[in-house]
Formats: structure tokens, sequence, C-alpha cells
């Protein structure tokens, strides 16, 4: 019987042939933490252990919290600055690189054939390009940092089988809405996930990125796409060290098997309070909202941003709403502003802020007040998420966020388009 991927690589690792449902110790490629470093260093020196055993494989991106809101925020970044120095951590990236899950692609970490476990649930975002990434706690992050070893299941395959084209104003965020909307957020629990079929090679390096990332949201352990020639060339520069591209046999064994049809698929907006309480937009289409919020690392791409200037070009933001967008890293940043597509969205009358997750998890910039009503492109709508219990999140894709700000009431996107 063949292998799927996350079984090779959790075997290579291991350094045996395993399969899924085995416990295997592997010492991984890549630790990521972020902001949360400071809550991590304080379980690490609970260990009594003075260095980290590996610290070139520890990355750090302060992300979260950008610049710091408050004094306590301040402190923590001190904190971690400080424990950097001190530990000879070469992979710290400050203030002004952007968000983990788009600067570990960009520089050259999230690689083929990888390990990598982060302690953010959407660390599975890195099998965009074929790696095992999987979310673990601070309590196992500070293990980890000091041990260079992590224990880990090898879970069963879930294979999503991807057949046809998107239409007018259809994306992969709308897919992944609809799969958690049909099969729930329970979906995949602690299951590998892996997107093929003969529609897969068709997305592009950032629809991976938004499918694996939101597979956190289907309860999976890993999500991924199996690395092809466009994956390999949109990584020639980057890598920072060899890696063997990997890809599951024919014969591989899957625990279940789902065929999708993208003609089928239609604008999808996950409505309050959860992730799999999904409705096609054209269903509830009208309902005003105050804010609009494109970008985070599920939808802060060039492409999203693109996507979102060519609805808004020549329009106005409507005077109800304000529009929030988050570029998810510096580099976008920069490309947005080569492409025009920032100077679109600022002509249009939105607001550009800086490349965190300030406003997405309720932190800072941007959050709701009771009664109001935001349309975002994050992937979560848990109630408080925005920094209030009595306010709504709705999740839907940079088109149909685009065109609820001009209007200033959910519309679907196919009116622009």
């Amino acid at each position: 019987m063949g292998k799927t991927l996350t079984e090779k690589v959790l075997g290579r690792k291991a350094g045996r042939d395993v399969q899924a449902g085995e416990v295997v110790t592997v010492s991984p490629d890549y630790v990521l933490s972020h902001d949360n470093s400071a809550a991590i260093i304080k379980e690490f020196q609970k260990l009594g252990v003075r260095k980290v055993r590996a610290p070139g494989k520890i990355v750090i991106v302060l992300d979260h919290i950008v610049p710091a809101a408050d004094e306590k925020y301040a402190q923590n970044h001190k904190s971690i600055r400080e424990f950097v120095a001190a530990q000879g951590i070469p992979n710290f990236f400050d203030i002004n690189t952007g968000i983990c899950h788009q600067v570990l692609p960009e520089q050259g970490f999230a690689l083929p054939g990888l390990v990598i476990v982060g302690s953010d649930s959407h660390t599975p975002s890195y099998g965009a390009l074929g790696a095992f990434a999987a979310g673990i706690g601070r309590t196992e992050t500070a293990c980890t940092w000091a041990t260079d070893e992590i224990w880990l299941r090898v879970p069963e395959t879930m294979r999503i089988d991807l057949s046809g084209r998107f239409g007018r104003g259809v994306s992969a965020k709308d897919l992944s809405l609809k799969l958690i909307g049909d099969h729930g957020a329970e979906m995949a629990n602690y299951k590998a996930v892996e997107f093929a079929g003969p529609a897969a090679g068709g997305f592009s390096v950032g629809a991976r990125l938004t499918l694996a990332n939101m597979s956190a949201e289907m309860g999976a352990k890993n999500g991924y796409f199996a690395p092809d020639d466009k994956a390999l060339k949109w990584l020639e520069g980057r890598a920072r060290q060899p890696f063997s591209a990997l890809a599951s046999d024919p014969d591989a064994r899957y625990e279940s098997v789902l065929a999708v049809d993208l003609d089928a698929l239609v604008p999808q907006a996950a409505c309050p309070h959860t992730v799999d309480n999904v409705k096609p937009v054209a269903a509830i289409a009208g309902k005003p909202v105050n804010q609009v919020l494109i970008g985070t690392c599920t939808n802060g791409r060039l492409e999203d941003l693109e996507a979102a200037a060519a609805i808004l070009k020549g329009r106005r933001v409507h005077p109800s709403v304000r529009v929030l967008v988050i570029p998810a890293s510096w580099q976008v940043y920069r490309e947005a502003l080569a492409s025009g597509a920032l100077a679109v969205l600022v002509e249009a009358g939105c607001v550009i802020l800086n490349s965190g997750c300030g406003p997405c998890l309720g932190a800072h910039e941007g959050l709701l007040a009771a009664g109001e009503v935001c349309l975002s492109t994050s992937n979560r709508n848990f109630r408080g998420r925005m920094g209030n219990r009595d306010s709504e999140i709705y999740l839907a894709s940079p088109a149909t966020a685009a065109a609820t700000a001009v209007t200033g009431r959910i519309t679907d996107p196919r009116e622009f388009s």
C-alpha cells in the first residue's frame, strides 16, 4: 500500500516507515511563534533549561499587536527582543515585516517536505507549499525549544478532489467556506486534508495558502497541496535550505475522498457566530454593515487586494461604511503600491493599516462597537472576535468585501463583474 504525503514527510523525519495512527517523535525543521513568545518564554524558564537546543530552527515574528497597543504589549515585545538576543536566535522578524503566515513562505522557511510546528492555530498554512505544518500549544513550543523534539500522531488523510473552474466572482475563500458550511467545522478533526484533483494545479500559490489556512477551521491537523511546478517556481530564490518535493502515491490509503465541482460554486459567506454557519451571499444580500476588513493572513496577498481594487476602481466606499485594508506583509504592501492597487483602494476611501493581525483578533486598530456588523476576509467570526461580544462578523472573499464596501450592505460581487 502506498503512502500519503503526510505519511512520507513524517516517516522521513522519524527515520522509519510510518502509517496513519502511529505516534512518532521528530525533530522539526522550524518552530514558529509570534507575540505569544512572551508567554512561551515564561514556560521555557520554568523548565530549568538555560539555552534553547536549536536556535536556528526558531522563527519569531511580531505580528499580532504591532506596533504595541499598550504598556503590556510593549513590555512583552521588549522581553521577546531581549530573549532573542540572549539566545542567539537568528530568525527574528520585528514589527516591520508582516503576518507570520505570509512571512514564513515569503522568507523561504515554508518548503516542501519540511516539518513545521507553530504556536498559532493557522500554522497549517505552509502546507500550501507541500510542508507538514501544524499548530501546537505554548507549553509544547517551550518544550520543543528545550529539546528540539516533539511527538505527533500521524493523521489519517481526507482527499478533496477538485474539478471544474471558478465562475465569476468566486475564489478559493468561497470554496473553503462552502466545504466548512456543508460538512461542519469538525469535518477533518485531527486529519490531514489533501487538496488534489484535476483543478488543483490551476490554483495560484495565494489561493493554496488561503485553503491551507482555512483547513484549520475544518479541524484539520494539516492541510496541503502536493508541490508542483507552480509552487517550485514560486520558491525560486526564496528557499533557505535544500528540500525534496514529495507527493502521495497513486495507491495511497485515504480515510475519505470528497469530490467538489468548482463550476457549481457561488459566492459564500459565513454568518455569525461560527465559521460553519455558511450561506450563499445572495441569500443574505442586503444586510447593512458598518465595517469591512480586507486582508489578514487569509486574504491579504496581492491577488486579494487587486480583486478588491478591481471592484472599487472608479467607485467610492459607501458613506456609512469604514473599510480597513491590511496587506499580509510589507512585501505585499510594496507589491500593491507598485501595482497601483493601494492607490485605487485609497482613492475609494479605504484606510490602509500596517501589516499585522490587529482587528482580526480583537487586539486594536478597528474594533467593533456593540451592535455593529463587519464583513471580513479573515478566518474566524466567533462572538467577540473583533472586540465586542454584541457585534456580528460575516466572513467572505475579497470580491464580496469590496462589493459590500460600495453598497453598504452585503452584496454578491457578481453584481460588479
